[in-house]
């Protein structure tokens, strides 16, 4: 297994790289060849190709790949530590969404080159494009979609999915009126990235703006999200465990029935089918996000991608395992192999039409209405950004401080660092 054995001797890969020495694991050695092209991949465990993938791209390149399999939470630290020395941790590293601007500003991405029926069929690349330049191409798609209990729905008489976010209000109250569900409503409150992204979504999806064109956040789209995040708590329609429990720990609710209607993750279309991880399997339902005077005319994507660092000495290796990953081809591999969701369009329309993926509701309508909520592209400073939105919108989830503080809370350091930036 040469991702084991990779990961054992990733601490001292640098070392043997340039005594042009690498031991694989069992009966597989890399031979001491200086024509030889090798690069290195650094990538979550979730994410990373198995060996089988990963022969399958030697025999049709000749390029070896080691991967160094890191945390998602770690790779960011490593990747910055290596780049700030000038040298590279890795020749394709992973690239989270909310990374792009920051690495753009340091310059620590080698822009790469796509066809345009590539370009046309990823929607999620526009995050990964800054300046018309693509500095990281999307592998695994998630993109926020809505779900709701049908059959809680109906016994509370309600027929008809919510097109709007007042109705998604007014049934919640109808279906805990009721005793159906005590906290129909799922929301991410807690101190922590997902409560940041819930506020951006919901705005985008309520009023179609976030950020206005100078970066600074758009007060009656922000403030709106933030006072019916507040109408829903003050109705007891969010388990007060939203509060201080992970985002993913609140979007379950809805698998266990604790929950009617949450807007969350695309993994959550496979977890409500999954009997393992969903006891009401068959009665949740994906639909489009809710609007304000219909079904949104956006959803805000989040996903994850791979890029080659500007540091990397084998650039042209690894902008070719970047290309390959991220193909149609790999991608179907990728869901068969891994349940990633495609990033390609095309693939996913593929899979649900063949029936691989199922109960699916609006998920293939949804990934086209696919759209970045920032106007000019992810800041640099969106770890501050976002540090300062989930604390504000904290404080007023747990009675600290209003809708309209929260705002202005918010509001004060992201003009400060789009000003300073």
């Amino acid at each position: 297994m040469r991702k084991k054995c990779h990961k054992i001797i990733a601490a001292s890969l640098s070392v043997v790289l340039l005594s042009g020495l690498l031991v694989g694991c069992g009966n597989k050695t890399v031979d001491q060849d200086t024509d030889k092209k090798e690069i290195t991949v650094m990538i979550p465990e979730w994410g990373a190709p198995d060996d089988e993938l990963l022969d399958q791209f030697e025999e049709e390149t000749g390029i070896y790949v080691t991967v160094n399999e890191v945390s998602w939470d770690d790779i960011r630290d490593k990747i910055t530590i290596a780049a700030s020395g000038g040298s590279a941790v890795a020749d394709v590293v992973e690239v989270d969404w909310s990374w792009v601007g920051e690495f753009h500003a340091a310059d620590w991405l080698e822009p790469l080159k796509l066809d345009k029926e590539d370009t046309e069929d990823m929607p999620t690349l526009e995050t990964f494009t800054v300046d018309g330049e693509v500095l990281a191409v999307p592998y695994a798609n998630d993109f926020r979609l809505s779900y709701y209990n049908k059959e809680q729905y109906e016994k509370a008489g309600i027929e008809k999915e919510p097109e709007t976010w007042d109705e998604v209000f007014e049934q919640a109250k109808q279906i805990k009126k009721k005793g159906i569900c005590e906290y129909p409503f799922v929301m991410a409150l807690n101190a922590e990235e997902s409560a940041a992204t819930s506020l951006m979504w919901l705005s985008y999806t309520m009023n179609g703006v976030v950020f206005n064109e100078d970066g600074t956040l758009n007060k009656e789209s922000v403030l709106s999200a933030l006072e019916f995040e507040k109408k829903l708590i003050d109705e007891e329609l969010i388990d007060p465990a939203d509060k201080s429990s992970s985002g993913m720990d609140a979007y379950r609710r809805i698998l266990s029935g604790n929950a009617s209607f949450m807007t969350g993750p695309t993994s959550f279309v496979a977890r409500s089918n999954d009997e393992e991880q969903c006891s009401v399997v068959g009665q949740i339902l994906p639909i489009l996000v809710p609007g304000k005077d219909g079904k949104s005319e956006h959803t805000m994507p989040l996903p994850e991608a791979i890029g080659v660092t500007k540091f990397s000495k084998n650039k042209e290796a690894a902008s070719t395992f970047v290309k390959w990953y991220t193909s149609k081809e790999i991608q179907k591999e990728l869901f068969e192999r891994n349940s990633t969701i495609p990033t390609h369009n095309t693939v996913l329309e593929e899979l649900i039409e063949s029936g691989k993926m199922i109960n699916t509701g609006d998920m293939l309508e949804e990934a086209k209405k696919i759209a970045s909520p920032f106007p000019n592209g992810v800041p640099s400073y969106y770890a501050e950004m976002s540090h300062a939105i989930y604390n504000a919108v904290n404080k007023m989830a747990t009675d600290v401080i209003s809708p309209e503080e929260a705002f202005e809370e918010m509001n004060k350091v992201v003009k400060e660092l789009a000003v300073n930036k």
